[in-house]
């Protein structure tokens, strides 16, 4: 029996419906020009979970209050299971995950299909994909890469590396309302602890400025005050990926809870100088087009 995956509602079936589309425009590419067709495609899934998920209205909220919402509990595919039974299939897929149990699940999904080249890995997905990275060929390698975490496991320097190849579409879950914003306290800056997790994702200590705004109290003491909003975090981080990769989607997917909260985005990013402009056209097509 398949170990079931408790997580996500409404939200992350647009967000799984976007990723489903894409990787099929992309293999169309990968598949119809002559010149695509000799590069070895390769599809990531870095927090690959078990390829399966079950919604829930209780996954993990005391990490994640934002994510309480009822929804129907039929079983349903998740991002592996979607790649993998696409008609167009890449030449190679790789799964990252860190429960074991999860891994034993995603060792089962394989069986089920012998034709495909799948490799999973354990571990910590940062570490995982630095040393794939170096070890790809990258001029004779094409690869789409989703980084879909709970929070803010991902670091900015897998981010830059992966730009870096100049041979990666990247699409991102970035952790707007259950990641980001919560570690931006309203009456002074963060605390060390989060101000050293928001300056290893973001990659620079430029939030500061952009997030926080100084002035004078009766007392002529300077204090900060929080003046982050979900559109200036957003446009912060499009910013960022900007300085390292190739097109970027100014539009990415806002996903909310039941409430309509935002609690993330779907972001997309194109690395190969060639490809970029026909990858963000799609991609932008898709995020326009996402309800």
């Amino acid at each position: 029996m398949t170990t079931q995956h408790q997580f996500g509602g409404d939200w992350t079936k647009r967000k799984l419906e976007a990723l489903r589309k894409y990787l099929d425009a992309y293999m169309k590419i990968f598949t119809a020009n002559e010149k695509a067709k000799s590069f070895h495609t390769v599809y990531v899934d870095a927090f690959a979970g078990t390829g399966y998920r079950t919604p829930t209205d209780s996954d993990e909220p005391s990490l994640f209050p934002e994510l309480t919402e009822q929804d129907n509990q039929e079983f349903l595919k998740g991002s592996a299971s979607i790649a993998l039974e696409m008609d167009k299939p890449f030449k190679e897929y790789l799964f990252i995950e860190q429960k074991q149990s999860h891994v034993a699940a995603l060792e089962h999904l394989k069986k089920q299909f012998p034709e495909r080249r799948i490799q999973i890995k354990q571990g910590d997905a940062n570490t995982i994909l630095h040393t794939w990275i170096r070890e790809t060929n990258w001029r004779c390698t094409r690869a789409v890469v989703f980084l879909d975490p709970y929070g803010m496991q991902v670091e900015w320097s897998l981010i830059e590396a992966i730009a870096k190849t100049e041979a990666i579409d990247l699409w991102l879950l970035f952790p707007l309302g259950v990641g980001v914003n919560r570690l931006l306290t309203k009456c002074a800056p963060p605390p060390p602890t989060f101000s050293d997790r928001l300056t290893r994702f973001f990659g620079t200590e430029e939030w500061r400025d952009r997030f926080y705004h100084r002035q004078k109290t009766i007392f002529d003491e300077e204090v900060e005050h929080k003046s982050a909003t979900f559109d200036s975090i957003r446009d912060f981080f499009i910013e960022r990926l900007e300085t390292v990769f190739k097109a970027v989607a100014k539009n990415p997917l806002v996903l909310t809870n039941s409430r309509n909260n935002p609690i993330y985005l779907l972001c997309f990013a194109a690395g190969n100088p060639k490809g970029a402009p026909t990858a963000l056209k799609i991609a932008d097509h898709i995020l326009s087009h996402q309800t």
